[in-house]
């Protein structure tokens, strides 16, 4: 390729990193951030490289990136891509790609990613010239950052990528910044629905978070005395012991509601697909953009547009409501009671252990802005009633997804972006199979994460539905009391068995303490189901 004199070219590996840094089929990728000065967390499976980078977009609001070699590669980080799908998470994945030189004749891994990476991403492209590369990284990264946030693809024929091309030094074009993006249309009759509301609540998910819209939400519930409930990445945008802050209440205050501001979250199975809430309460829907599906009961107003700035409108337009005393008085005496309800359980002194004596347990050992993942089943549903959240960004879990083995690779990004942090990992004992190997991965690059494995020898979620259905179970059951301890031991982490609820603290404290990754390998109880309306559809 003819350049100009004194033109600096770079091979495509090198163009790749230099737009990150900005904003086999690997090799030279890996060389472009050796020499930019981008640092790389090589993991045992391509499915957890995917999640890390999915984790980093959760824990720190920015884009994650990963790299998968071709084919195989492509193909296991899919799972990821479908999760980022379902969360709204933006982060892009790179893969490999046979020579184009040599397209169409039998190379290794070859095979054509964009038409079935294509339906799970917003944008899947495949670099046609070393010199697109920058561009199509430029756009790749502002796609994935625009509402609704989510996963891109590219991936880069090997021949692109070890060719050189001239270096554009032009800086990258600006991302979506969601502060400061104007508020909704229709504010105004959303805002009269709330002033004549007796018993409003707000219901706010994932989407407030990748919206940055924690603040905007907590003053406008402190203003117009709404009570809030949580689910997906929105945990901590209210802090758990806040005054307006509910969670046991859910179910009667949804019913009871009659208006409801549904905020950055579908009504999906989590929310009874609608049936969560009352027949006859009005519905206001908030987010950055319109669903791509239709909402399964009609709404009263539809609020889409930069949701901070929304949430400030309808604060401001709002006010001068009903008093609300009553209304909140009458969920805390049935958050208070539920509550109550529970401390037998936390203090449970059978062993194998009760579930919710480990959470008890686990609650007394961390930090207020601890980082709390869940990989599981049973066990992790229990985590996600009872691990309390104070801070945006502190709990992960698969969300809608639900796909097992996503905990690990959450858990090494965010101890990375918040190295400062307690990270902890919530792992079934079905879950740590997916992906356990990652503890040597953590091992070797000197991440300590502090894994709780809550061990009961089964697949809760099918064992016990079968035996209740059917009266027997069927390939629900694993071997009981593995020691997944040992197996961290041997990969050069810190492990621990616990059989008796005694023993629990004391073992959280020395893993914590120890500066490794970490597993506390928790006998549980599998008998315990976790209370839940069944839910087959």
């Amino acid at each position: 390729m003819a350049t100009e004199v004194g033109q600096t070219t770079l091979h495509g590996g090198r163009l790749v990193a230099k737009r990150l840094r900005a904003g086999g089929h690997l090799f030279s990728i890996y060389d472009g951030c050796r020499e930019e000065g981008i640092d790389i967390v090589d993991v045992r499976h391509e499915q957890s490289a995917a999640f890390a980078a999915e984790g980093w977009a959760k824990a720190t609001r920015r884009i994650g990136v990963c790299a998968l070699t071709a084919g195989p590669g492509v193909t296991n980080g899919m799972s990821a891509l479908a999760s980022a799908q379902a969360n709204g998470s933006p982060m892009l994945v790179l893969g490999g790609r046979a020579p184009a030189g040599r397209w169409g004749m039998g190379s290794l891994q070859e095979i054509d990613h964009v038409p079935f990476v294509a339906p799970l991403t917003k944008l899947a492209r495949t670099a046609d010239a070393t010199a697109a590369i920058p561009g199509l990284i430029d756009e790749a990264i502002a796609t994935a950052l625009e509402p609704p946030t989510g996963p891109t693809f590219l991936d880069f024929p090997l021949d692109h990528v070890f060719t050189e091309a001239p270096v554009a030094e032009a800086e990258p074009p600006p991302v979506f910044d969601p502060l400061a993006a104007g508020p909704a249309e229709g504010v105004e009759r959303a805002a009269e629905l709330l002033r004549r509301a007796e018993r409003p609540v707000a219901m706010a998910g994932t989407g407030l978070y990748w919206a940055h819209g924690e603040r905007a939400l907590q003053r406008l519930c402190e203003e117009l005395r709404i009570p809030v409930f949580l689910n997906g990445l929105a945990r901590g945008c209210v802090p758990a012991d806040h005054e307006l802050f509910f969670s046991r209440a859910r179910g009667t205050a949804l019913k009871e509601a009659d208006v409801a501001l549904v905020i950055g979250v579908p009504m999906d199975f989590r929310l009874g697909f609608g049936g969560s809430f009352g027949e006859k309460a009005q519905i206001v829907v908030v987010g950055s953009a319109a669903p791509e599906r239709p909402h399964p009961r009609p709404v009263a107003a539809e609020l889409y547009g930069g949701v901070p700035a929304t949430l400030e409108a309808l604060c401001a337009a709002g006010t001068g409501g009903a008093d609300r005393m009553e209304w909140l008085g009458s969920l805390r005496e049935v958050e208070n009671e539920r509550r109550a309800a529970e401390h037998s359980e936390l203090s449970d002194p059978r062993a194998p252990l009760h579930p919710m004596r480990v959470y008890g347990e686990l609650a007394q050992v961390l930090d207020r802005d601890a980082i709390v993942i869940g990989d599981g089943g049973d066990f992790v549903s229990y985590a996600g009633r009872m691990v309390e959240t104070y801070e945006p960004g502190c709990w992960m879990d698969p969300g809608p997804y639900g796909c097992l083995g996503s905990g690990p690779g959450y858990a090494m990004a965010a101890k990375l972006a918040r190295p400062d942090r307690q990270v902890c990992l919530l792992l079934g004992d079905g879950a740590f199979g997916f992906s356990g190997l990652e503890f040597d991965t953590m091992v070797r690059h000197g991440i300590p994460v502090v894994g709780v494995l809550g061990n009961n020898g089964i697949w809760a979620l099918e064992k016990h539905p079968m035996e209740f259905l059917y009266g027997y179970s069927v390939a629900a059951d694993l071997q009981p009391g593995l020691r997944y301890d040992r197996v961290v031991e041997a990969l050069g982490g810190h492990g621990e068995l616990v059989e008796r609820p005694d023993e629990l603290r004391p073992a959280l404290e020395r893993a914590f303490a120890s500066g490794r990754p970490a597993l506390v390998n928790v006998l549980t109880d599998p008998g315990v189901a976790y209370p839940r309306k069944s839910n087959l559809a």
